[in-house]
């Protein structure tokens, strides 16, 4: 099928008229009608119902309509990424990842990469769920597990390590522990009961020096990592937070700092598509100097 005739199809089943096609298309409509016209030839089907009010696809138009219509809006996606690497990066960049990442690590840091490219549109999605980037529910994800979908990119962001935290003004009443024995006698705050766990053993609070086969009863539960660094810094008891949670500045105080979670993994996860990506590219690597920069 010839290229230009194609293109012509496209703007007429736009337009609903040759006259109209060809006025943005700067041709005459006879030239329009004449295109088509051989298009329907060299397929031997008709495009167009043609009557007095306009043009209407027929079955076999709207199929090629729709192939045409898929084929221009990948056009269209190649030609901004081939014009992205050669200017600024700019446009939409979406963004998702957990809400405990999101709200005391990322956002903190999104005025300065806003500065430095401000024309790129950054929105952010804060979830506890996945959203579809093949989709393009979202344009890049920071999550912590390996995505499970093969058309996804994924590069390890950050090493994540959960350590235990209270407030001054707990510690000031209840004391410090010592031990991790000596967790038996501090309020504990621990991940509410929901499924899929963010990662796994969450609540290794409960355990961690407890008698052989007892669990320890936690004073409050939350299902968000949110909820529960907001709950510690009111002093209500001792949780086991990310150490990317807790800023230098924070009124939180980390103890019994020889035991910890094991280390787990945020990949930074992009679709396959958006490899070559300008925005993607400036993104991730402003995520990797401030992970370097960060302190935990």
């Amino acid at each position: 099928m010839d290229w230009d005739k194609l293109r012509i199809f496209h703007a007429v089943a736009d337009a609903g008229s040759f006259t109209r096609a060809g006025d943005a298309l700067n041709l005459s409509q006879s030239a329009v009608s004449r295109q088509v016209s051989a298009l329907e030839d060299s397929l031997q089907t008709p495009l167009f119902h043609r009557h007095a009010r306009g043009l209407l696809l027929t079955e076999q138009g709207e199929l090629l309509y729709g192939t045409v219509h898929e084929v221009f809006h990948m056009l269209a996606m190649a030609e901004a990424q081939l014009s992205e690497r050669q200017e600024r990066p700019s446009g939409p960049l979406k963004i998702t990842t957990t809400v405990a990442l999101g709200s005391t690590w990322l956002t903190p840091r999104l005025k300065e990469f806003i500065e430095l490219y401000p024309e790129i549109e950054v929105s952010l999605q804060l979830t506890d769920g996945e959203l579809d980037l093949t989709m393009r529910e979202a344009d890049v994800a920071l999550r912590m597990s390996p995505p499970r979908q093969p058309d996804l990119i994924q590069r390890q962001l950050l090493r994540v390590t959960t350590h235990v935290y209270g407030s001054r003004d707990y510690l000031k009443d209840f004391g410090y522990p010592q031990i991790p024995e000596d967790l038996d006698r501090h309020r504990l705050i621990v991940y509410g009961d929901a499924h899929p766990l963010p990662v796994a053993n969450i609540n290794w609070l409960l355990e961690v020096g407890a008698q052989p086969g007892l669990l320890r009863r936690p004073t409050f539960t939350v299902n968000n990592l949110y909820g529960m660094y907001l709950a510690v810094q009111q002093g209500l008891g001792l949780a086991n937070l990310p150490d990317y949670m807790v800023p230098d500045t924070s009124n939180l105080v980390r103890v019994l700092p020889e035991i910890s979670s094991p280390p787990t993994q945020c990949y930074f996860v992009y679709p396959e598509e958006m490899r070559h990506s300008k925005r993607i590219e400036v993104f991730r690597e402003f995520l990797l100097r401030k992970v370097a920069e960060s302190q935990f």
